[in-house]
């Protein structure tokens, strides 16, 4: 394996060069000069020590001259976690996703460093949990006045937290100036190319993603790296490199950004079709679910009308996934009904035709194939599984996914092509209805939006029933035409999506579109 390595450049903080320093010197200036904010907390932590031990580490570490105790109390006050001696003897199994970011952050600024580097730190989060975790980082940094460098595939995060926007693609940065200036008019293809696959909680939009594949390193084309994808190209493009410009004070790196730059806006707002059908596909009703004692769910019902879509909306532990999951047959302890094409799913084992009908696509799409076996075989086994007559081939194409994908294992695909294989391996068994459970959380604006279109196609040319699950309510108004808002197991408002995210009429629903991050 390969690994990568540093080839030249320099890296200089307040006055201070951090890179080809000895051993000793960058283990010193790491945590203390500039700290790192990782995506995952749960990989972050140690799963067998507690909380209050590993913040207090890092001042052992670096034998910081203060109360270390006092310290560590201090640090869990400035991002809102308790300080008291219960919460920091808690493991990290015993936090929640937000609670666990909080004490990552914790970490961070424990030695009140001059940089912090975040990555991706809210992926995955619901939008109460971002919106604290967001507003956690903003109010430390001006507090202790620390430069932040917010690494994010979301560009409505970006809207409300940054300063400055540098834009990546393939190595370089393409574009690199004021927020305003950039989201205002983007002088680059590739961010004109971001921001209309942004989805908005305030309209629904044609979502758009880009044609194509960002290049691997040793795979990158001549000329321009985007040329390939792009929609303002020339042949010039394909062998020139292009040069740094600054237009109106924002750098770009693209022979036409002039160009790109006086274009209007491609951004094309548009509904989710209706459904074409009163039928009711999937009907559930008076829903209890349970964990062993615990009650996650309390009375909940909705209905999925024939070939339409309801998204299923709510903060983590609202017990949205718990739902899906008893949809789909994954969890069985539940009480009430669970009607499918007029007739009451079992509590027990499904037969093979009920589990063909309804499908399930998952969140994670690095969990949800076997990384043993080649994507061929992955979609053929349902094809034998239930006797379906579609090939392999067929869908890949339906999934925008060229037929040599099928030779590969999954671990040579990205984040979104996985989720297409994903998906393809549920279409193999035709079914009725599609419960997709979070399936976008973790990919870029551009992957989303290809996948949100794919999902929306096939709802309307093969006639699909969709449940989609999600916490990004912004994404919803991009496909589902009627919303359901789930809180603490309870549902506390439904109805057709417009009217619950322009009038809604729960305190709740309006808590959630507060914290939805947008454009500005």
């Amino acid at each position: 394996m390969r690994v990568g390595h540093l080839v030249g450049g320099e890296v200089d903080i307040d006055g201070a060069e951090l890179l080809g320093q000895p051993a000793d010197v960058s283990r010193r200036r790491r945590g203390s000069v500039v700290a790192y904010v990782p995506q995952d907390p749960t990989a972050a932590l140690n799963p067998v020590l507690r909380i209050g031990y590993q913040i207090r580490e890092i001042l052992d570490v670096h034998d910081s001259k203060e109360d270390r105790e006092a310290r560590v109390r201090e640090v869990l006050e400035e991002v809102a976690l308790p300080t008291d001696d219960e919460f920091r003897q808690r493991y990290p199994h015993q936090l929640s996703g937000g609670q666990a970011q909080r004490v990552v952050i914790a970490m961070a600024f424990a030695l009140r460093p001059k940089v912090l580097v975040l990555d991706e730190p809210t992926t995955g989060l619901d939008v109460t949990n971002q919106a604290h975790v967001l507003a956690t980082v903003k109010d430390l940094c001006e507090r202790h006045r620390v430069a932040a460098v917010y690494v994010t595939h979301d560009l409505a995060v970006v809207g409300e937290l940054a300063h400055r926007v540098a834009v990546l693609y393939a190595g370089q940065i393409v574009e690199l100036g004021d927020k305003q200036d950039v989201f205002a008019a983007p002088r680059h293809p590739y961010t004109r190319a971001l921001l209309a696959a942004v989805p908005s909680v305030t309209e629904s939009r044609v979502l758009t993603g880009i044609a194509g594949h960002a290049p691997a390193p040793g795979q990158r084309p001549s000329g321009c790296r985007f040329h390939d994808r792009c929609d303002y190209q020339t042949e010039e493009c394909a062998t020139t490199e292009p040069p740094v410009v600054t237009i109106e004070g924002v750098l770009a790196r693209c022979l036409r950004s002039e160009h790109v730059h006086r274009q209007p806006a491609t951004t094309t707002t548009s509904a989710p079709t209706g459904e074409t059908s009163q039928e009711t596909v999937l009907e559930v009703a008076n829903l209890t679910a349970w964990y062993g004692r615990q009650e996650i769910l309390h009375q909940v019902g909705l209905a999925v009308p024939k070939n339409g879509c309801v998204a299923l909306v709510g903060e983590s532990g609202s017990g949205k996934s718990t739902l899906s999951r008893c949809v789909g047959g994954l969890h069985t302890e539940w009480d009430g009904t669970i009607t499918f094409d007029n007739a009451e799913i079992p509590h027990g084992k499904r037969t093979p035709e009920l589990r063909k009908r309804i499908q399930y696509i998952f969140q994670n799409p690095y969990l949800a194939l076997n990384p043993r076996m080649t994507v061929n075989e992955i979609i053929r086994r349902p094809l034998v599984l239930f006797g379906q007559t579609a090939t392999v081939a067929e869908l890949l194409d339906q999934v925008s996914l060229p037929a040599e994908t099928g030779r590969l294992l999954p671990a040579r695909l990205s984040g979104g092509e996985r989720q297409r294989v994903a998906i393809a391996r549920a279409l193999a068994c035709e079914p009725d209805l599609l419960v997709c459970d979070e399936v976008t959380s973790a990919l870029d604006v551009s992957v989303q939006a290809s996948i949100i279109a794919l999902l929306d196609n096939l709802r309307r040319t093969r006639g699909l029933s969709m449940l989609f699950v999600t916490h990004n309510l912004a994404l919803v108004r991009s496909i589902a035409t009627r919303t359901v808002v789930l809180a603490g197991g309870r549902t506390v408002e439904s109805g057709p999506t417009e009217r619950v995210l322009d009038n809604p009429e729960a305190d709740y629903t309006r808590t959630l579109l507060a914290n939805t991050p947008r454009l500005r």
